[in-house]
């Protein structure tokens, strides 16, 4: 395959990858989504995920509809990714993508759950070794002592089925043996390519007489570099004849190099035209001798650091890889999965039940806001949440209504509901566990979340609808959530585009909350639709406004305007901007403005 026919490749990236990664190596990165080879290839990391995307979970990614459902898809692989134990496991978590095949989402499912479960399952001494060891592992770049020192303590934490059965399989004393052998080893071994003894470099300390051999020859290359200086420091008056001379060099080498005086005499030539041949003939065959000595002790110490990194292991099922590429790929895999779990385990995510038609959530939480943050229950569609034991139906949605319109109080939390649906049907569809106390959740073909523009105008109004209608009249199944249609147009001709829109989406077959203050502005809804509420309940002592977020089923919201006029009542210190204020009570209910203030001051005084 061409590098051009991957989504996003044109020349000028294809001649990059080329140049540095080679056309095969570059399509296998593509494929296997190895975000870091194409980083280290020069792309930006983004330019880079966007790419394996596509290459990917094309399909998927057609999943994302509008814009505003792209941006939440984003940003929750950011905070699965900020979870992530290793950069590796961080950029396999960022091109995640929709899966449309049931069984992929129950399969992914599955692993996550039991990698959640087994990380909520450690002890604070396990999780942290665990957290460790796969630092060290990051920090080494993934070198190949890491990887086995990072099984090593997986296996020591316990993490060896389930998701993790290739760590498990994994032998432990050859994972020993393998720690200790790549101790003995300078750089990394490639693990895919086996070892060669004649391209790996044994590390000073892994073998007493190769350190040994290698002091002497070092010591004989310094001695062969300076042989006129050996020369005059052997030669001196004393010296009767040339035979005298031959011993004295042959004393002086050995003392120096710690050779022994027969082997360097079995080096010296037999024949020498003078004393300085002579000496430079012995010292430049030592220093061959020696080499080869040293070169045959490495291989030998290679042989051993081979066997006991498992190259002559029994192949196996997987094509014979050696311990250290098992050990790698599994501590890559353990990595991902771990990082999922541990995502899903410190923010009390729960898998949702898969189901043919409808999203319904208990006790959801917006993954996006931090803090006290109350949980709220919303659906549309049909599902069995108020069926389950000790759930009362009033804390469950409605089953069965197709679509719901959503109403309520300025910073009500209306837009955040719909983030929150939209949040919880993409986790679902990418096979992860999602923020809420029970959920189901159906397969969707297209996620269509709109967010409300401040902008009013003909241009807005129009680029909103080719956003919102083409995905609603596709074939498949669709989820609408949609907010604030009256920021677009003028009220009247809003709710008469809102009507139209909660029409076609039940024409459609499809599933959609809409949210808007035009709830009594409405034609009679379709018989599948319904309109609920949330409601402001007053102001704090602090004068902040007081809101339940669970919305009430089959309710209109208030916008309850006379809260807000109370606060700027309260808080006006101009003596003329107060009397504004106090004239905007007396039109909106001058006698419920001064309730809310009378019982902001009580809740004060109270506490």
């Amino acid at each position: 395959m061409r590098l051009e026919d991957y989504w996003g490749i044109g020349p000028k990236t294809s001649e990059r990858l080329t140049e540095a990664l080679g056309t095969e190596r570059a399509v296998e990165a593509i494929e296997s989504a190895d975000v870091r080879a194409l980083v280290d290839a020069g792309l930006h990391r983004g330019r880079a995920t966007r790419i394996l995307r596509r290459a990917n979970g094309e399909s998927g990614m057609d999943v994302l509809a509008t814009g505003d459902a792209r941006s939440v898809y984003d940003d929750l692989l950011s905070l699965a990714a900020d979870a992530a134990l290793t950069a590796h496991a961080a950029d396999r978590i960022r091109v995640l993508t929709p899966l449309l095949d049931r069984d992929a989402v129950e399969e992914r499912l599955d692993r996550v759950v039991a990698a959640r479960d087994a990380w909520a399952g450690l002890d604070e001494a396990d999780r942290e070794a665990v957290a460790d060891a796969f630092a060290a592992y990051d920090e080494a770049d993934g070198s190949d002592l890491a990887a086995v020192e990072t099984a090593v303590a997986l296996r020591e934490a316990g993490l060896t089925d389930g998701p993790f059965a290739d760590v498990g399989a994994l032998d432990g004393d050859r994972l020993r043996d393998a720690a200790d052998a790549l101790a003995d080893v300078r750089g990394s071994i490639d693990p895919a390519g086996g070892l060669d003894g004649d391209e790996i470099e044994i590390a000073s300390g892994a073998d007493d007489e190769l350190d040994r051999l290698r002091e002497q020859l070092s010591a004989a290359r310094d001695l062969a570099d300076s042989a006129f200086d050996v020369l005059e420091s052997v030669r001196d008056g004393s010296l009767r004849d040339f035979e005298a001379l031959e011993a004295a060099t042959i004393d002086h080498v050995a003392r120096e190099t710690g050779v022994e005086p027969a082997t360097v005499r079995s080096a010296s030539p037999d024949e020498a035209l003078d004393a300085a041949d002579f000496v430079s003939g012995t010292l430049r065959d030592l220093v061959a001798e020696l080499e080869a000595a040293v070169d045959e002790r490495e291989a030998a110490v290679a042989a051993d650091v081979r066997e006991r990194l498992g190259e002559n292991d029994s192949p196996d099922e997987s094509g014979g890889d050696t311990t250290l590429a098992r050990a790698a790929t599994a501590v890559s895999d353990a990595a991902f999965l771990l990082s999922l779990g541990r995502f899903a385990a410190e923010n009390g995510h729960v898998r949702p039940t898969l189901v043919d038609d409808g999203i319904a959530v208990r006790g959801a939480r917006n993954p996006f806001l931090g803090g006290d943050v109350q949980p709220v229950s919303y659906g549309v569609g049909s599902h069995s949440l108020a069926d389950e034991p000790g759930v009362a139906s009033a804390d469950a949605p409605p089953t069965g209504d197709r679509v719901s319109v959503l109403t309520g109080a300025n910073s009500g939390g209306k837009t955040t509901l719909l983030e929150t649906l939209c949040a919880v049907a993409l986790l679902a569809s990418m096979g992860l566990p999602v923020p809420a106390e029970a959920a189901e959740v159906g397969t969707f073909d297209r996620i269509v979340f709109h967010r409300r523009h401040a902008s009013f105008n003909a241009g807005v109004l129009e680029s909103t609808l080719k956003s919102v209608v083409p995905p609603l009249t596709a074939d498949g199944r669709t989820l609408m959530l949609v907010d604030e249609f009256e920021a677009i147009t003028e009220p009247g001709r809003a709710a008469d585009l809102l009507n139209g829109l909660v029409t076609l989406t039940v024409d459609r077959g499809a599933l959609g909350v809409y949210v808007t203050h035009l709830a009594e502005d409405l034609s009679p809804l379709p018989d599948a639709a319904r309109i609920d509420g949330i409601f402001a309940e007053g102001l704090t002592n602090d004068l902040e406004l007081r809101v339940d977020y669970q919305p009430r089923f089959g309710t209109i919201g208030k916008s309850t305007p006379e809260f807000i006029v109370s606060r700027l009542v309260a808080n006006a210190g101009d003596r003329g901007v107060r009397a504004g204020f106090e004239h905007l009570a007396g039109a909106v209910g001058e006698e419920a403005v001064q309730r809310t203030l009378s019982d902001a001051e009580w809740a004060a005084n109270d506490d």
